[in-house]
């Protein structure tokens, strides 16, 4: 089946759901106006149910059609502000035999894309735009990125941009409609399965669309650059996505942001541990779905191999040579992430100090004052002393404090009051300065003293909370460290 076939079936496919839509509101109509002239209490129940399900469409339709586009992702980058990064793209757009895009923006996100404003159901180009990742700048030498661009402006060589909004489009409306369906089954299934058959046509157009675009790509950069490029594209992608988990994560954590996003995720991608656990998770194999939009990176790379190899300057440089400025474009580029009020009320700090701050607050700071009021309810004291609930595990408690976290939202379980007071005594030495949580490339945060060497005090919690009698050491501890028997927490739990 070829992709022209397959396009035009997915436009008839689209047109038929509409018509789809049109019979149901139909018959709903004939059947309202059938109850009007001939009153039956069976046909009272058909018509109800189909004039509750054409509403529901026409609700999901309706709301479809107010959402706008919005804001562009990223920042617009004009031919003054970066002419070496223009010129390329407009050399590579002679090359496919296409006009260059109207704009170029750089996001934050490890992909390279183009969209096309289009009327008439594609008939008709207004608007150009490519995008491109600021990452990909970052891992990507100059031979590579100039095949992706390549590979982008294929797209637009093919006529592929023209297709995809109206495309995109019904596919909101088909998922739309079915969400709104939830109250009637019947009609949920035939449109649940009328969009199954519509994702399966629309996005084979879309994986035999990328095929093509990977020739275009290869004859400007060659195999070697373009099959490079889609093999660090999909490592940067699994790096990006440990780096926003593990580290962006803590964005807002007691009211601070990253200084450096950008400068943060380079550091990542070249740590040694690191590029060996991403190298371990790319091997990985992936499962190919027919719904997916992209053909899987074994049938493009060997998709690659059978194409023909063009003679070319290799360019070995970063693609960062590409900018005029790169740490200037970081910068904007960064600033585009946050909201107005990101920008304005959250601090900018090393990311030493966002994973001090934030691991503690994730980790330590519930377990503190939590175990402080559990300790105050059970003792009956006035204040949450934290010596409150070492009193209760000294008087043999221990079932009354656990009780009082699990009203506190702490989860059940065996260890439950050995890791809670563990997570204290953590948080009682970071307090008094005599620990500190340590930002790691290579892994999770470590809790280190002074010296360098590592806290571990989850076997010593352990064995406390099961052993009334340690707690005078545990006491005469923590006062070696400078803890008054009478220190009450002053950190407001996190929401959980």
């Amino acid at each position: 089946m070829t992709t022209a076939f397959r396009a035009v079936l997915a436009f008839s496919l689209l047109a038929g759901f509409y018509v789809l839509v049109g019979i149901i509101l139909a018959a709903a109509v004939f059947f309202d106006v059938l109850l009007v002239t001939d009153f039956r209490v069976r046909g009272l129940t058909v018509a109800i149910a189909l004039t509750l399900a054409a509403g529901a469409m026409v609700r999901a339709l309706f709301m479809v059609g107010r959402r706008r586009s919005g804001e562009q992702p990223g920042v617009p980058v004009g031919r003054e502000h970066e002419p070496a990064l223009w010129q390329a793209v407009e050399d590579l757009s002679r090359r496919v035999r296409t006009a260059p895009p109207d704009e170029i923006r750089l996001v934050p996100e490890v992909n390279a894309a183009v969209s096309e404003d289009t009327r008439f159901l594609g008939m008709r180009a207004t608007r150009r735009r490519m995008f491109i990742g600021l990452p990909l700048l970052q891992t990507l030498t100059v031979d590579e990125m100039r095949a992706v661009l390549g590979h982008e402006l294929g797209h637009y060589s093919g006529a592929h941009t023209r297709l995809g909004a109206p495309v995109y489009r019904g596919r909101v409306s088909l998922v739309a409609v079915v969400q709104g369906l939830g109250d009637h089954p019947l009609l949920r299934r035939l449109f649940a399965l009328y969009t199954k058959l519509y994702l399966r046509v629309s996005q084979a157009v879309s994986r035999r669309q990328e095929l093509e675009a990977d020739e275009f790509a290869v004859s400007i950069g060659g195999r070697e650059a373009m099959a490079g490029a889609l093999r660090k594209i999909h490592n940067t992608a699994l790096a990006w996505d440990l780096y926003a988990g593990d580290y962006l994560s803590l964005t807002g954590v007691g009211g601070a942001r990253p200084a450096s996003v950008f400068g943060g995720f380079h550091a990542l991608l070249n740590d040694p541990v690191r590029q060996a656990e991403l190298a371990r998770l790319s091997e990985r194999p992936k499962e190919v779905s027919p719904y997916d939009s992209h053909p899987g990176l074994a049938d493009r790379l060997a998709a690659i191999e059978r194409l023909p190899e063009p003679e070319q300057v290799p360019d070995p440089r970063s693609a960062l040579t590409l900018l005029r400025d790169p740490d200037v474009a970081a910068e904007a580029v960064e600033r585009s992430m946050w909201t107005p009020e990101a920008l304005a009320g959250l601090r900018p700090v090393p990311w030493d100090e966002l994973v001090a701050q934030g691991v503690y607050a994730g980790r330590n700071a519930d377990a503190l004052h939590d175990l402080a009021v559990a300790g105050q309810r059970v003792m009956g004291a006035t204040r949450p002393y934290l010596d409150a609930a070492f009193e209760a595990i000294a008087r043999g408690r221990q079932a009354e404090l656990e009780e009082q976290l699990r009203g506190l939202g702490w989860k059940p379980s065996e260890t439950l009051l050995a890791g809670v007071l563990g997570q204290a005594l953590e948080a009682v030495l970071i307090r008094l300065g005599e620990a500190r949580w340590t930002l790691s490339w290579s892994g999770p945060a470590r809790l280190l003293y002074e010296d360098g060497e590592e806290v571990a005090l989850a076997e010593y919690a352990a064995q406390v909370a099961a052993d009334p009698a340690a707690v005078a050491g545990m006491r005469q501890w923590l006062g070696d460290h400078g803890m008054r028997h009478d220190y009450v927490p002053v950190e407001e739990p996190l929401d959980r």
